[in-house]
């Protein structure tokens, strides 16, 4: 009986911890997602803060923040006036600002536009 009941909170706690556990989508699944909207950049005071998934925010990185996509992923972001366009890593959550699709680092975003242009119109696609 002593045994039955081990096993019994065994597995329940087992289900439990399942149940807990946060597993990110691999960042392969969304190859080829695309999405369009406003980009924006982070401003100065985030230097060296932590980002959502731990890094350390600097501005010369080309990282960026997505709402959903999972960290790690590498995301093709295209300045529609110019065409021009760089690939950052997905390390942060954000931008919570309505019409805006993604926060870029200050690096990556004047490598796609002049920074006093502040917010732009892009098109986002997941690539390897």
């Amino acid at each position: 009986m002593v045994a039955i009941s081990r096993i019994f909170l065994l597995f329940s706690f087992s289900l439990i911890l399942v149940g807990c556990s946060t597993i990110q989508p691999d960042s392969r699944d969304r190859i080829g997602f695309t999405e369009f909207g406003q980009a924006s950049y982070y401003s100065d005071i985030h230097q060296n803060n932590q980002t959502a998934n731990g890094d350390v925010y600097q501005h010369n990185f080309k990282t960026a923040a997505h709402k959903t996509l999972p960290f790690g992923a590498n995301v093709k972001v295209t300045n529609i006036a110019n065409g021009k366009s760089v690939i950052v890593n997905i390390n942060d959550r954000g931008p919570f600002v309505k019409g805006r699709i993604i926060d870029l680092s200050k690096s990556a975003f004047s490598s796609i536009s002049n920074i006093s242009a502040g917010v732009i119109e892009v098109k986002i696609e997941v690539v390897r």
